[in-house]
């Protein structure tokens, strides 16, 4: 067989940029996704078009930067120099072309590799820009990274900058949405690393005046122990506080403006220097885990020429702030131990609130400790076995694999349930994680029940998040659970769980709610599966006089084979977000707690009763 294929010069073929970026998207932006998560690559396009807007504000240009969103458009217009008008089309057409190669003109930027404009150019099937300076204009219109209007430069009155319009391409983003909480964050988080900045995003002003500071008041939703500790020096911010609840780690971590999530060396860095100045300064040595527990710390630093590891530039690899400077580990350290040092000696008041605080997590470790080694070594038992848990082949943690962001957990309730994703995912990037009855409602209680329960402890140790998300197995974590009143009770029960012991998983978009059809509408020739009773009428009205119809009162009841048109490319997940504006104390108080007439009320008011017209078409 080998003998007969030929291998000549017509094998091989050398794809031009724009062909490269649409055949591996991936390579490029992440994960495609459809935008219910906020890694998705449509808020990559988002973001790349951005970070040139930024960069221009650090350059001391644009203080203004206008974003406006619709279903289907982007729009972006900064206030900057503008691109020059003869390197328009270049600058989002030509792979290694950008003035980011010259350190003069852009010394600590996000965008090094000259690709990120590009790939937006190549992956919309709407793309156009218009740089203005001097008093004249430059067009240039491209349709899937083919330029189709090149217009001349004109004179033009409109104020200098660069405005760039596109429409992610349908035939790659499939049944792509924008969810606007995600990229208000992105905003957010840009205002908050650049004070003095302000994004106009649809008609909303964002702003910044105390930079991480800033970013921690607002995004704290939980009682604190002390005020914000707010650290600046050249180069870097650090923000630090401590909540009064949850024992878990939280962190922001940023370079030259990028949203870290996977941290870096400079996170690993900050987390150390926590440890070692509150060592020093109380003359302890205390645990790691003991003094970090419960911090919520926000970083940012900016490096020359900073390495990622990958496109998406969600973790920092650089060892070095630039040339001839230290390493990133070096400056941070000796950033934190002698500001956070001078802090704690000029603040005795917070400095005995940190201390107590360190005192009883160690406490609270030593009594848990027996029962964390029975519950780890259960935890392997069951592992070995194989009862709970069907793995995946790829996780999170493998950075180097372009499968990562696709990694998914599904937690299920019941053996037909879980059986029938099993036999339908992908074992490549999908794990199943099968409930046995209903969780424990574990508002209120201490992470003692994590490990005694067997479930919390099991699915804890799958998600491998015992300390923190740094080895997060799988980056959606799915509860696939019936769409009837046990199901959704389930479904508040996990929930409560992640936001009493993990809500870090929450913030970060980790969390989801696999949706699954109410409804299979079919007649000899075509079947539409519908998630609503909208789209079942709607599915009645197409396919006529007296089709078939299926009502799915469970997930068990839905074959394997049908299962893999929900779980595959036609996916359709549920993003679990936080209120900015409810606390989660407040928030699982209210739904979770010993309020039982209050809730009461409160169902009753929002009581909606729908009638039940299976066979009616309109």
């Amino acid at each position: 067989m080998a003998e007969n294929t030929k291998y000549t010069e017509d094998n091989i073929r050398s794809l031009d940029w724009k062909e490269h970026i649409r055949l591996r998207p991936g390579m490029y932006i992440g994960k495609l996704g459809d935008g219910s998560s906020p890694d998705d690559g449509v808020y990559i396009l988002i973001k790349e078009v951005i970070d040139n807007s930024i960069d221009e504000f650090v350059m001391g240009t644009g203080k203004t930067i206008e974003v406006k969103v619709t279903e289907e458009e982007v729009s972006i217009r900064d206030f900057g120099r503008g691109i020059p008008l003869g390197k328009v089309i270049d600058c989002v057409s030509k792979i290694n072309t950008g003035a980011k190669y010259d350190s003069n003109a852009f010394k600590k930027s996000v965008g090094l590799n000259g690709v990120g404009t590009k790939a937006v150019n190549a992956l919309s099937e709407f793309f156009r820009i218009q740089s203005v300076r001097d008093g004249q204009a430059k067009v240039a219109v491209f349709e899937k990274g083919v330029l189709v209007e090149d217009q001349p430069v004109a004179e033009s009155a409109s104020r200098k900058g660069t405005l760039v319009q596109f429409r992610p391409d349908k035939s790659i983003f499939k049944k792509f949405r924008f969810v606007n909480e995600y990229i208000e964050r992105l905003i957010r988080n840009y205002t908050y690393l650049n004070p003095g900045l302000t994004i106009i995003f649809n008609g909303e002003k964002f702003y910044s005046e105390n930079g991480l500071r800033d970013l921690l008041e607002e995004n704290i939703d939980t009682e604190v122990l002390h005020p914000v500790i707010h650290l600046r020096g050249e180069d870097i911010e650090v923000a630090i506080s401590h909540s009064e609840k949850s024992q878990s780690e939280t962190y922001y971590s940023f370079v030259n403006g990028q949203h870290t999530t996977q941290g870096g060396t400079h996170l690993a860095a900050f987390r150390e220097a926590l440890v070692k100045t509150m060592r020093e300064f109380y003359n302890k040595q205390f645990d790691h885990t003991d003094v970090r527990q419960s911090v919520i710390g926000a970083l940012s630093i900016k490096v020359i020429e900073p390495v990622f590891e990958s496109q998406t530039k969600t973790k920092l690899g650089s060892a070095d702030m630039g040339p001839d400077l230290p390493t990133v580990r070096t400056f941070v350290i000796d950033f934190v131990k002698t500001q956070l040092d001078n802090y704690l000696h000029k603040n005795p008041a917070v400095a005995e609130i940190i201390l107590k605080k360190i005192q009883r997590a160690e406490r609270e470790r030593k009594d848990l400790a027996g029962i964390r080694k029975l519950a780890r070594e259960r935890a392997k038992k069951v592992s070995l076995h194989n009862k709970k848990l069907r793995d995946c082949r790829v996780h999170y943690t493998d950075l180097k694999n372009e499968r990562r962001q696709e990694t998914t957990l599904f937690i299920t309730e019941g053996d037909s349930a879980s059986g029938s994703i099993t036999k339908a995912r992908d074992v490549n990037t999908q794990a199943v994680f099968s409930l046995k009855g209903k969780p424990l409602n574990c508002y209120n209680l201490t992470k003692k029940v994590v490990y005694e329960n067997e479930e919390f402890n099991l699915l804890q140790a799958a998600l491998d998040i015992e300390d923190g998300l740094e080895n997060l197995r799988y980056n959606q974590v799915v509860i696939a659970t019936d769409a009837d009143v046990d199901g959704m009770h389930i479904r508040l029960l996990l929930i409560t769980f992640f936001l009493q012991f993990f809500p870090e998983l929450v913030r970060e978009g980790h969390l989801y709610i696999l949706q699954t059809p109410l409804f299979r509408v079919r007649n000899k020739k075509e079947t539409i599966y519908c998630y609503s009773e909208e789209e079942r009428r709607a599915a009645m009205r197409k396919l006529g006089v007296k089709p078939e119809i299926t009502r799915f009162k469970g997930l068990g009841e839905i074959s394997p084979d049908e299962f893999k048109h929900f779980i595959a490319k036609d996916i359709r997940l549920d993003p679990v977000m936080i209120d900015r504006d409810s606390p989660v104390d407040k928030m699982l108080s209210f739904y979770m707690g010993k309020n039982t007439p209050q809730r009461q009320e409160f169902i009753i008011d929002n009581l909606r009763v729908e009638k039940d017209d299976l066979v009616e078409v309109e």
